[in-house]
This record gives C-alpha cells, structure tokens and sequence, in this order.
C-alpha cells in the first residue's frame, strides 16, 4: 500500500488534567516525544475540553443566579436551574426544546445541545466547560505555539462531541481549524465513470474529528490525536464552513 493511500492516527497519551493557563501546546508537544511523533506535515487533533480548560472557559455554578426562565426550564425537564443557565447566557437562539433536550444555536452558529455547555470532565464537580470564544483563532494559537516548537508544518483541528438530526448516537465534529481546508471542494472534476462532479464537497474537517474521535472517548483520559498520511494543504476555519440561513431549508 502507497503512503499516500495510508492514513495513521496515533493517540497521544498521558497528557496529565489540563488546567487554565496551563501550556497546551507544551503538554501536547512533550506527549508526542514520548511517543515518538513527530508533529509535521499531518494534523493534530485535539478535543475542545482541553483547550476551553487551558483558556480558562470554566464556570462555577455555585456563583450563578438562575433567571426566571432558566428556573422554569430546569423545572419542566427536572434539570439543575443553574446549568440551564449558563446555557440560556451562551446561547442566541433556542432552536428546539423538548424530551428533556435543549438544542441552542451558539454565538459561533453551531447548533448543538446545551450550546456546547457540559459538566463532564470538568476540573472539579459542578463546574461547566465552555466552548471557546473563538475556536477557530484556538486552532490557529496552538498551531502557530507547536510549529514554533517543532519547526515543522501542520495543521490543527478542535473537535467536539455533537448529536445529530434523523440519527441516534453521537460524532465527533469540528468547531474550529487551522493550516487546513476545512473543505475539499471536488466539484469540475470527474468520477470514476467521467461524469463531472457538480456538488461534491467534502468536509474534511469534520472527517478528521469523526476518525479521531474513536480515540478519544469520554473515558480515555486522550484529549490529542495526531493524523498522518492527510494531505495538508489550503487553510481556513470552521466558521467559514457553517450554512447560509438563506440556502438553509430546515430553519
């Protein structure tokens, strides 16, 4: 098998309880020694959890006031009101409510149960994990710190764990990229039978994320992956890559 046709992913482990302020990109980087990894010319992978943590995306719900709304919410869907409220302050639109389930659309524009809000993997107990600000300028720090590092080329991406319309189960996805398109565009091409290809858009991005994430499970204790045998070429941001309302046919 050609290389170009091989792509590994290789968990890197004993990266220790990621904490604000701590070096991210250091943790990473002494990780990939250990095993061996060079990071150049592939893609790190890196779940959201450790770069929110390292940003300082944290909030104790012991210092949130429930509003109104969020008490009557947490009520109808037995939920703790002060969850339900950093929610409501991260989200612009509530997008579905129902069986339990919140679904908000973020100020980023993903739309995503409990706007990307969890209390999962925390630093310690009831306290929330954010998205980032920005996880697309995240992806874009980090890399320029670990290239700055290593003298090498690559590219990041910054995952998260998001259900899905019409499907049960949940899929790593990407909310934030850098050194890479987001996107691989195919369209004026032609497939294997000559026909020329005239939507075909891949999204490469959230590929990564979907593969990586088979690694990086809940309980793994593995925030980072890196990828090999990718091409890595364009760049851009996942924000770039989120559907105009106006060609949008189920809002």
């Amino acid at each position: 098998m050609s290389e170009r046709k091989r792509v590994q992913l290789t968990a890197l482990e004993g990266i220790p309880a990621v904490e604000p302020g701590d070096d991210l990109a250091g943790l990473i980087a002494d990780s990939a020694d250990r095993a061996g990894v060079s990071l150049d010319g592939g893609v790190l992978v890196v779940c959201q959890k450790v770069v929110s943590k390292a940003e300082g995306r944290l909030v104790a719900l012991a210092d949130v006031e429930p509003s109104d709304e969020a008490r009557k919410i947490a009520e109808e869907d037995d939920k703790d009101p002060r969850h339900v409220e950093v929610v409501l302050r991260e989200t612009v639109r509530v997008v579905r409510r129902g069986h339990r389930v919140l679904i908000s659309e973020t100020r980023h524009g993903f739309v995503c149960a409990n706007a990307g809000v969890d209390l999962s993997n925390s630093t310690g107990e009831d306290v929330a994990v954010l998205l980032p600000v920005d996880p697309d300028a995240s992806a874009a720090r980090l890399r320029a710190d670990l290239e700055a590092r290593s003298g090498g080329r690559l590219a990041v991406v910054v995952t998260d764990t998001f259900g899905r319309p019409w499907r049960e189960g949940l899929v790593d996805v990407a909310i934030g990229c850098a050194g890479i398109d987001p996107i691989l565009d195919v369209r004026g091409s032609l497939d294997l039978g000559g026909r020329e290809l005239l939507v075909t858009t891949n999204a490469t991005a959230d590929q990564l994320a979907a593969a990586s994430g088979l690694l990086m499970l809940k309980d793994s204790g593995i925030p980072a992956v890196w990828v090999s045998g990718v091409e890595v070429r364009g760049d851009g941001g996942v924000a770039g890559t989120l559907r105009d309302p106006q060609t949008d046919l189920f809002r």
